[in-house]
This record gives C-alpha cells, sequence and structure tokens, in this order.
C-alpha cells in the first residue's frame, strides 16, 4: 500500500498535477457551495465554456505556448461574467436566456479560432478535457495564487453573501451592496474556471463547481460544514482521480470527476436522513417500533 501511494512521487511532474489538483478541487468545492445554493450550475457551465475564445486567442499569439493560456482564459472569463451581469440588469432579458445566447456564441468562437491552428486536434482536447500532468512549476504557483485570492475573498465576504443568497429582502433592509457582490461572485467563478483548465478541461470544469457542493449538501444543511465537506471532497476527487489516472491509463480530467461523481451517488444512496437507502429503511424501523409498541399496550391491558 505503502508503495502504491509513493510511487507516482518519484516523477516531479506527478508532484506538482497531485497539489494542482488538491488545489483546485478544494477550491471549486469552496465555492461551489455558492453555485449550488443560488442555481447558478447553468451560468458556471456555460461560463465555463465561454473562456474558450480568449484562450484561442493567447494560443494563437503565444504560438502554442501554454503560459499565456491562463491569462487569455482569465481576461474572457472575467469580460463574460461582467456582459451577463450587465445584459440581465435591467430585467429586459432573463439571464438564463443571456446565457444561453452568450454561450453558444462564444463556444462557437473559440472553436473557430483553435481550428485554425495546424494541429488543433490534439490541442482541443487538452482544452475541453484538462492536462494536468502537463502542469509547470509556473502554473502551480498561479493556481496556488488565484485559489488563495478566492479562498481570502470567501473569507472577507461570508457573512454577505451568505445573506444575498438565502435572504435577498434581509440583505435589502440592511443595505448591502447586493450588486457589487453579485459581480464579485461571477469574477470569482470566472476565476476558479480558469484555474481548473489545465486539470479538468472545458467540457468537465462544471462537475467539480457542482458535484462536490451537491453531494456535501445531502450530508449536512449548516453551510459552513457544508463549505468544508465540499473542499474535501474535491480536493479528495482531485488526488484520488490522479492517481486512477496513473494506475489504471485513463486521462487524469475525467478520472478526477467520476471520483467526484462516485462519491455523490455514495452520498445519495447513503446519506443520514436524506438517502435513498435511509429513506427506504427508516420507514420499516418506524413501522416496526409502532408494531411493537402496540403490541406493548395490548399485552399490559
Amino acid at each position: 500500500m505503502l508503495n502504491w501511494l509513493l510511487g507516482p512521487l518519484q516523477y516531479e511532474f506527478m508532484v506538482r498535477g497531485l497539489l494542482a489538483a488538491s488545489l483546485v478541487g478544494a477550491v471549486c468545492g469552496l465555492l461551489g457551495t455558492y453555485v449550488v445554493l443560488r442555481g447558478m450550475a447553468f451560468f458556471g457551465d456555460a461560463l465555463a465554456h465561454a473562456i474558450l475564445p480568449g484562450v484561442a486567442v493567447a494560443y494563437l499569439i503565444g504560438g502554442g505556448a501554454q503560459g499565456p493560456l491562463f491569462w487569455g482564459g482569465l481576461v474572457a472569463g472575467i469580460g463574460t461574467a461582467m456582459g451577463i451581469g450587465a445584459i440581465t440588469r435591467g430585467g429586459q432579458i432573463k439571464e438564463d436566456t443571456a446565457i444561453g445566447v452568450i454561450f453558444a456564441g462564444m463556444l462557437a468562437l473559440g472553436v473557430a479560432l483553435i481550428s485554425t491552428a495546424r494541429n488543433f486536434t490534439v490541442d482541443l482536447t487538452h482544452f475541453l478535457f484538462g492536462n494536468v500532468l502537463g502542469v509547470s512549476s509556473a502554473d502551480l504557483r498561479l493556481t496556488a495564487v488565484f485559489s488563495g485570492l478566492v479562498l481570502l475573498l470567501v473569507l472577507a465576504f461570508y457573512k454577505e453573501f451568505l445573506v444575498i443568497s438565502f435572504d435577498p429582502v434581509l440583505a435589502a433592509t440592511l443595505r448591502l451592496p447586493a450588486q457589487f457582490l453579485r459581480y464579485l461572485l461571477l469574477v470569482m467563478i470566472a476565476v476558479v474556471i480558469v484555474v481548473a483548465l489545465q486539470t479538468v478541461g472545458i467540457s468537465l470544469m462544471v462537475a467539480m463547481l457542482i458535484t462536490p457542493a451537491t453531494a456535501a449538501s445531502l450530508l449536512t444543511r449548516r453551510l459552513p460544514v457544508m463549505m468544508l465537506i465540499s473542499s474535501v471532497i474535491g480536493a479528495f476527487s482531485g488526488i484520488t482521480g490522479l492517481y486512477l489516472s496513473y494506475y489504471v491509463n485513463v486521462a487524469s480530467g475525467p478520472a478526477v470527476v467520476l471520483v467526484a461523481s462516485a462519491l455523490f451517488l455514495v452520498a445519495f444512496l447513503f446519506a443520514p436522513g436524506r438517502g435513498v437507502i435511509w429513506s427506504l429503511v427508516l420507514p420499516r424501523r418506524r413501522f416496526a417500533a409502532a408494531e411493537a409498541q402496540g403490541t406493548n399496550e395490548s399485552r399490559s391491558s
């Protein structure tokens, strides 16, 4: 068992990949709680695909270098998040409609730009499904810095995000800057998506935002505990998925998402009080207890 755990660590690219996967999993799980609570799953999916044009432009300008991809995706992600917020602000266009339009247009633009590259097939695969084993030391530093920034922002605005997520009326009563907080949350989601680009890719990004947080929501109703559990599930999925990729010889991004999906299935089935198995067993226990109580009462009478 020890050799199984330590074997991959002899390779530097595996160590960097494990660190990146754990950081990305933890920060995605943390911010994903707000995405789940606010019903923003579709927004996260659309934004993940909307960064593709920025990545494509950076790829073409940089001549295929990996370094500029992060910054290109970051600019596109933040710009798209702010654009969706601005379009839907007046209420003339519903948010899901604006997201759908921008999602389709940005995805098509990104694929069109990447198709102009000579070897676009391989590179498009990396963009869509991740390449965590290709994480460099510079990529790891960027991941750590921006993950830490998102963590600090969540801690700094925890109460404000809590209020606007659960009680918008109270937020208005307290005169919280709801519009600023909304934009800030959108930008944070964009940053997290770009951070996770190389780990799980554009197509699977939404799974790392949604799946750990959804599993955590089945296990607890308290937000701080939900955030902690979701972060742990995300980090564990990243590490375990990378080990699975190493030993089973499957793509790393899908392996990470499959582990997270398996953990969600376990929570869905066995979560205390809310799981499917629990809901089947509990009525039987209550019926047996009621039947036993009725028998005892009949004997005493």
